[in-house]
């Protein structure tokens, strides 16, 4: 996935820190913004945190991350997969679980009920697992 693409097709201009904070997630998969700034910070790019912050939070809005929080620590994670997914939660590691039949079965369970106000617009399961 060529960053400058998909930062443009998102309707975004392409810029140096939005190229450096985009390479740093596909490497990281799940990442705080603390994450991605340390990334940065060993790659050699001294990006401050309100800009890795700005970048992030513009990547959210225009569908190019989407964002997770851990269950158990209350942290929030950003996360490459923009796509409509769940999550499995082992400790401190995330992991991306694409189920879509579970994804519809939850859909078809909740249409209709009288107790959800609006249209579902995403399903985002978070299952945690027990560590062995």
């Amino acid at each position: 996935m060529d960053s400058g693409e998909t930062i443009k097709d998102a309707g975004l201009k392409v810029t140096p820190q939005r190229k450096a904070v985009f390479e740093a997630m596909t490497q990281l998969c799940h990442a705080t913004a603390d994450d991605v700034v340390t990334m940065l910070h060993r790659n050699g790019n001294d990006m401050t945190v309100s800009t890795v912050y700005r970048v992030l939070d513009s990547f959210c809005k225009t569908g190019i991350l989407s964002q997770v929080s851990h269950p158990e620590t209350g942290r929030c994670y950003y996360d490459i997969n923009a796509r409509e997914h769940s999550h499995l939660f082992s400790g401190k590691q995330i992991i991306d679980y694409d189920d879509e039949e579970l994804t519809e079965m939850v859909r078809k369970y909740l249409k209709g009920k009288e107790d959800i106000p609006g249209k579902i617009n995403r399903v985002q399961i978070q299952i945690i697992l027990n560590e062995v």
